[in-house]
């Protein structure tokens, strides 16, 4: 029985990864801050024998005995990762470090949740692996952008240097069950929003679009890439269907039935304008594509947090 390290494991991606992975047989042991992680969602998974929870900060070391890491722990939502930007960009840059290095140690192949934010507001459109991105370096977001770069480096020079192991994937936006209600995402926001009869705040005319990927698609492409052999990647996992954020306002509404309004601020700084992965290479090397249409993930996730909200 494979032993995996998940980082990040108490998560909202990382802990729909520990239910897929003991699904099929492995033995996890996770590591979580809980930071932006949380007890909760992990909860089902404490009387089981094959997962085992560790609460540690990876800014420091940790030695413990792995045959996969997978490497996932970082806020992804900018109310996070904005909060305490230096925890952040040290979590990016020291927290890969000591996960390359127990990498390194114990000879286990080792995967880094990059992302989507890597190509900063994009000239290029939709984003393909090999576009190098257009990063504001000492914007409000660069602490979460270029910490993910850095750590996207470090992956190859410990390849190219220490012969490690190394899977990276840049993940576009994901939503789904277990996103926290003060997320601060836009699908988490609207949703919540919207069931309160709040207000839906757009930034800008809502003319910037996204794609959206489903927490289960996205999970299948993190297995997909860690089994694929001796493909490193960098690989884009997301859905490349766009939509615009006002359209996405006016789905959520419709359904959840609010009585809620669409309201409207300026937009943040370096908030991109369009971002859509380019997936031809995932569906080449790793026969991935998702599966879950918005509209199915919307309704499951709305579901979610009816429950959550208690207004089921």
């Amino acid at each position: 029985m494979k032993r995996f390290l998940v980082t990040g494991g108490a998560g909202f991606l990382g802990s729909h990864l520990c239910d897929a992975l003991l699904e099929r047989g492995a033995d996890i042991l996770c590591i979580d801050n809980f930071f932006s992680g949380s007890k909760d969602n992990i909860r089902h998974l404490a009387g089981n024998p094959y997962f085992e929870l560790i609460r540690h900060d990876i800014i420091n070391p940790i030695l413990v005995e792995v045959d996969k890491i997978y490497h996932l722990a970082c806020p992804a939502s900018p109310i996070h990762y904005q909060y305490n930007a230096i925890k952040t960009i040290k979590t990016n840059v020291m927290g890969t470090i000591n996960m390359l290095g127990l990498a390194k140690r114990t000879k286990a192949r080792i995967l880094l949740a990059s992302t989507s934010e890597v190509y900063g507001t994009p000239m290029v459109h939709p984003q393909p692996e090999d576009y190098w991105g257009n990063v504001n370096p000492i914007g409000p977001r660069s602490c979460y952008d270029e910490g993910k770069r850095v750590a996207e480096t470090l992956m190859m020079d410990y390849h190219r240097q220490n012969d490690v192991d190394i899977k990276i994937v840049r993940i576009f936006n994901t939503y789904g069950p277990r996103m926290a209600i003060d997320d601060g995402r836009v699908i988490s926001n609207f949703i919540v929003q919207a069931l309160r009869n709040h207000p839906l705040t757009i930034y800008g005319d809502g003319s910037q679009t996204r794609s959206f990927c489903y927490v289960s698609d996205l999970v299948e492409g993190l297995i997909s890439t860690m089994e694929a052999g001796n493909f490193t990647g960098p690989v884009n996992l997301g859905n490349p269907e766009e939509h615009t954020i006002l359209e996405l306002a006016e789905m959520i509404i419709h359904f959840t039935k609010s009585s809620s309004k669409i309201t409207t601020k300026p937009m943040p700084p370096d908030d991109p304008p369009r971002r859509c992965p380019e997936i031809a290479e995932a569906k080449k090397k790793l026969g991935w594509e998702p599966r879950i249409d918005l509209e199915d993930g919307l309704k499951r996730t709305i579901h979610y947090f009816r429950e959550k909200l208690g207004q089921t």
